[in-house]
């Protein structure tokens, strides 16, 4: 079965959550269905979802014997562990041989290779490919279809597809996140579930209070985002250019879905035959009236702002379209004494000799920090490609004054965490004129890496590659990047394990409160178009800084030059303790997150970590006597077995 539209081909994608759900949906009228198999999915939590192998080997052959398409989520990030087991998945589904997979980790592509497989790939919207570097990149390594960010507007999909040929799927209905794909580690640091790994806690769904300036604002659920509705755009989805419409739902129910599936598929008919006749609200009120949440066109048209929020309740007082609380507000765990010793026990067990001396590196927001760094002798100055606010991005000028000052320290300029377009022309301009004073770039994005791959400045990759084994730190290794930061995410023993397997370089984020959120989502519009109903001071930030209160903390949320939020952690992450044995594991780099730290708090920070790496013994307690800035230590997702 295949629908077109002046030719180009247009496929509903719709999602089956059960091999039962499947037999159901396959008969509707979608063109092509995906689900998850028993490992490496997304969608691992609830029992009794996702297919065995031999319900895969059926499903195929019902889709194919109508002239349908299959597609299977192997969109989990790996574990050292899970590539071991997705070894033996992959050569099953082979055999199989499904119409293609959906991944996210860059381990699959890695295996694919190294084990000559035939398996068509197709890019998960956890892979947040959002400009034409990416999909090239990407398309260099085989893939052939990219789903495209949540948060990606009708003009920027049309545009990607037109220049690159690629492909695109876009997700034109159901649960949508506040936060950038694979860009939210909440979940992780704060119960050891990982969102990327199909373990979400949805601490997005929580209820804050928004407080800023000394006042408290009305927004119960900041951030909790509307389902996306796109059924009365289909024309416009389809002069998009985008190949598949994908219906968002494996968790959910076998009626529900084929509901959904044949009226938007209904639609997509009505619209091929009579275009200027097509009537877009059919089926409107049967949507509506057997919505999960209220509707939002969310970014397809633009940046939504606050009506893309939930700001109502719907059923079960909480948002959950099942009625289900994932979650409630929770503390980050202390750093304790106990969990210490049981840290260090665990590195000790994986050690590897030494090649260089460990180095130090600082991130800084401002000037006024760089110079402190500098000042110090820190191995590793990192000037950031995304400035909070009211810091200004760092010009060419100041770049040119912290190279005369830099000594023996090495500048590293960092680019932003998602770049579009507009991006490229701007680092293409400042870095293909005269050579700056820098020791390479801080690459955030695959795009990045293959357009300043040949710049002559050296590549070192961000935490925001979120690299969690060892087959995808060699694909990035193989790329040219010289050192790899650790995915934010790892838990303790994920972290061992890949730390002793890895040839790569790595670095560690060891002190500091570095964003466990980054959204599009403006969190500072509610304090512009909501009067407040209180008035109460930041505990730990600057009253000029938004802050997410729940009865447990609060978490301090940054706005960067590109209008884009980060959400940071309520406390410090601290792993001076650890410093020692992660020495011995290997690490190349610690890295310290200074972008909110005074120029003094910095400096204290860093001369604290000094003496550590020195093994200068400088009081008795683990901690050498360094004091928290902010609601105490935290040992993130580290804690975590």
């Amino acid at each position: 079965m295949a629908r077109y539209f002046n030719g180009r081909e247009v496929e509903l994608l719709a999602p089956a959550g059960t091999f039962e759900i499947f037999k159901e949906v396959i008969q509707s009228r979608c063109d092509a269905v995906y689900f998850g198999g028993p490992v490496l999915n997304m969608r691992m939590m609830r029992k009794g979802y996702n297919l065995t192998h031999e319900e895969i080997v059926e499903a195929l052959d019902i889709a194919h014997r109508l002239d349908k398409k299959v597609y299977i989520t192997v969109n989990n990030l790996f574990s050292e562990e899970d590539v071991e087991e997705a070894r033996e998945y992959l050569r099953f589904l082979d055999g199989a041989r499904p119409d293609a997979l959906i991944v996210q980790d860059m381990a699959v592509l890695e295996l694919i290779r190294e084990m000559e497989l035939n398996l068509p790939i197709h890019s998960s919207v956890m892979m947040n490919v959002h400009n034409l570097e990416m999909i090239y990149a990407l398309r260099d390594l085989g893939v052939t279809r990219v789903v495209t960010p949540r948060e990606m507007d009708l003009q920027t999909a049309k545009l990607l597809g037109q220049r690159s040929g690629m492909e695109l799927e876009y997700f034109i209905h159901g649960d949508m996140c506040s936060v950038h794909g694979a860009n939210c580690y909440f979940s992780s640091h704060v119960f050891g579930m990982s969102s990327n790994r199909g373990k979400c806690m949805k601490p997005c769904r929580w209820d804050y209070r928004v407080k800023k300036d000394g006042y408290v604002y009305p927004a119960e659920y900041p951030l909790a985002v509307k389902d996306m509705f796109m059924y009365e755009h289909l024309p416009e989805l389809i002069e998009s250019g985008i190949t598949s419409f994908k219906i968002e739902g494996r968790m959910r129910d076998k009626d529900f879905m084929v509901m959904l599936a044949n009226s938007y598929g209904e639609a997509i008919d009505r619209y091929i035959d009579d275009p200027i006749g097509f009537d877009r609200t059919v089926d409107t009120k049967e949507l509506y009236n057997n919505r999960k949440r209220d509707f939002s066109t969310a970014y397809a048209f633009g940046k939504p702002g606050l009506a893309n929020i939930n700001r109502r309740y719907e059923g079960t007082g909480k948002f959950y379209s099942t009625g289900k609380v994932f979650s409630t507000p929770t503390a980050e765990r202390e750093l304790s004494e106990k969990r210490v010793e049981e840290l260090r026990e665990r590195l000790a067990q994986e050690k590897k000799p030494k090649t260089t001396k460990a180095k130090l590196a600082v991130r800084v927001n401002n000037m006024e920090q760089a110079r402190v760094v500098l000042e110090l002798g820190v191995d590793s100055l990192y000037l950031p490609g995304d400035v909070f606010e009211p810091d200004r991005p760092f010009t060419k000028r100041d770049i040119k004054e912290l190279g005369e000052l830099k000594g023996d320290s090495k500048i590293y300029l960092g680019l932003p965490r998602m770049m579009t377009e507009l991006h490229f022309d701007q680092y293409d301009q400042l870095l293909g004129g005269e050579r700056l004073p820098i020791d390479g770039l801080i690459v955030t994005n695959l795009g990045a890496i293959r357009r300043y791959s040949s710049t002559g400045y050296p590549l070192i990759g961000d935490g925001s590659l979120n690299v969690y084994n060892h087959l995808s730190a060699q694909l990035y290794a193989k790329l040219g990047l010289t050192q790899l930061s650790v995915s934010p995410e790892m838990t303790l023993g994920h972290f061992a394990t890949f730390a002793s397997r890895c040839d790569t370089p790595l670095e560690v984020v060891v002190h500091g409160t570095p964003a466990l959120m980054y959204m599009e989502h403006d969190l500072y519009e509610n304090t512009e178009v909501m009067e407040p109903i209180a008035e109460e001071d930041n505990q730990y930030v600057h009253n000029n800084v938004l802050v997410l209160k729940t009865d447990k903390g609060e978490n301090p949320v940054y706005r960067d030059q590109h209008g884009r939020c980060h959400l940071l952690f309520a406390k410090e992450l601290c792993y001076l303790p650890l410093l020692g044995e992660m020495i011995d594991l290997g690490i190349s780099s610690f890295r310290i997150e200074g972008a909110t730290y005074s120029a003094q708090q910095l400096r204290e920070i860093i001369i604290s970590y000094q003496q550590a790496m020195n093994r200068t013994e400088v009081k008795d307690d683990m901690l050498g006597g360094l004091e928290p800035i902010y609601a105490g230590y935290t040992l993130g997702s580290l804690q975590f077995n």
